[in-house]
């Protein structure tokens, strides 16, 4: 008599219901709430939910909120929040798994925003907006961001972390030397007999900030490519605050996550706004985003004596509480209760931007326009690392490659092609 063997063959199926199952309990509840008041109508926002990575399956899902925060009319603004993350869909590979598409985001997201500026100034519309563009993937949170709005994350444990980097010259000491060293001009507005006001501005053009999306009246100097930071929370979760210039001019990063602590995303958001009216009145639109990144319902480690007075209420909303003891919690989920950093770049150039690590034939296509993803014919397309006054071992004929379009904006952006006459320093500038 045969015996039943003690291996049984699992169905394919299963073992991805399996899998996939795995996954969705392995991500957190995203909460999040907005609010605004409005001076010149620039600011916009884009709050997206449950984006599929793979259409149809309902659980391979991320997030998306950004800030807009346009000057010289809302054209940019509104362009941006349009096609912006369509054109960093565009650049990501295909057929990735959850963790090689993390790993992509940083290089997509810079050919998105090249793309997106490049695009929008082909409009001839002189408008230009400041962009944070956050993406969360499970405890993955990727930011993007060219200009002054900001984002900052609390850890559960009560650590804050700057997510963006500030693009205004009058701060910013890399910027002023790389836009000098491409040819432009650093300076206050000349007002005549040599007084000069205000705070530094990039000439021609007379704007505040080193990087944006549009303002093509100003120069090439100010660059589209985004400063690039992500990181994994631990499954303790943390809020993260995303404001425009109009927050951050009244309070700090302490203020405003204090201000709000213990309230759910919507108050915590208008509490924000509130708070930085009553230090500085409406001077400017002032637009906060609060999203609370919740851990599921499922066992949690205990939480560290905390490092500040006062962020017992802020860590109360992102631990469940058990009546456990903590040798009976399952190991499982025990994790430290830490931020990993797992990559920054600021760099304006696109040959270090959109190089890799890993083969292109493997995620990138070989063959397409690295920024605007046209599908290149062998010996078309230009290496990125074509001019380079320091290519190491690298070869002009090694990819990635631009057209010719794209090789001409990345040319301009780094000073090596004119851009027009400009205006003087006695123009009015922008903000």
């Amino acid at each position: 008599m045969s015996t039943r063997s003690e291996h049984q063959t699992v169905p394919l199926s299963v073992l991805l219901k399996r899998e996939l199952a795995n996954e969705k309990i392995d991500r957190p509840e995203i909460v999040h709430g907005q609010a605004s008041q409005s001076k010149k109508g620039e600011d916009y926002t884009l709050l997206k939910t449950e984006c599929q990575r793979i259409v149809g399956d309902g659980v391979t899902t991320y997030s998306v909120f950004a800030l807009f925060d346009g000057h010289n009319g809302s054209a940019a603004a509104v362009y941006s929040k349009e096609n912006l993350l369509n054109n960093v869909l565009a650049a990501m590979p295909s057929d990735l798994n959850r963790d090689e598409w993390v790993t992509a985001l940083p290089r997509a997201l810079v050919a998105g925003f090249v793309k997106t500026d490049k695009d929008f100034q082909e409009k001839a519309q002189t408008s230009g907006t400041t962009v944070t563009f956050l993406i969360i993937e499970g405890w993955v949170i990727t930011v993007a961001s060219v200009g002054d709005s900001r984002c900052i994350l609390e850890s559960a444990e009560g650590t804050i972390y700057h997510l963006s980097e500030d693009h205004r010259l009058e701060c910013n000491e890399e910027e002023r030397i790389r836009i000098t060293a491409s040819g432009g001009e650093v300076g206050r507005l000349n007002t005549g007999g040599g007084a000069e006001i205000g705070p530094l501005r990039c000439w021609p053009g007379g704007l505040c900030l080193s990087r944006s999306i549009g303002d093509m009246d100003v120069g090439e100097y100010i660059v589209p490519v985004p400063y690039v930071k992500q990181v994994k929370l631990s499954t303790a979760g943390g809020r993260i605050i995303i404001s425009s210039d109009g927050v951050w001019d009244a309070l700090s990063a302490e203020q405003a996550l204090d201000c709000c602590r213990g309230m759910l995303p919507d108050a915590a958001a208008a509490q924000i706004v509130k708070e930085a009216l009553h230090e500085k009145g409406l001077r400017d639109d002032t637009t906060c985003i609060v999203i609370d990144i919740l851990p599921q319902d499922k066992p949690m480690a205990p939480l560290p004596p905390p490092k500040k007075p006062g962020k017992g209420v802020f860590k109360s909303m992102f631990r469940k509480k058990s009546s456990e003891s903590s040798s009976q919690i399952d190991q499982e989920f025990i994790e430290p209760d830490v931020v990993e950093e797992l990559f920054e770049d600021g760099s304006a150039m696109l040959s270090e931007r959109l190089d890799t690590k890993y083969p292109l034939c493997n995620m990138f296509r070989l063959f397409m326009c690295a920024v605007c993803q046209v599908e290149l014919k062998p010996g078309e397309g230009i290496s990125i690392h074509a001019g380079s006054s320091n290519p190491g071992k690298l070869r002009p004929w090694d990819g990635p490659f631009l057209c010719l379009s794209c090789q001409e904006k990345k040319e301009a952006m780094e000073g090596r092609r004119p851009f027009g006459d400009g205006s003087s320093r006695h123009s009015s500038g922008s903000d």
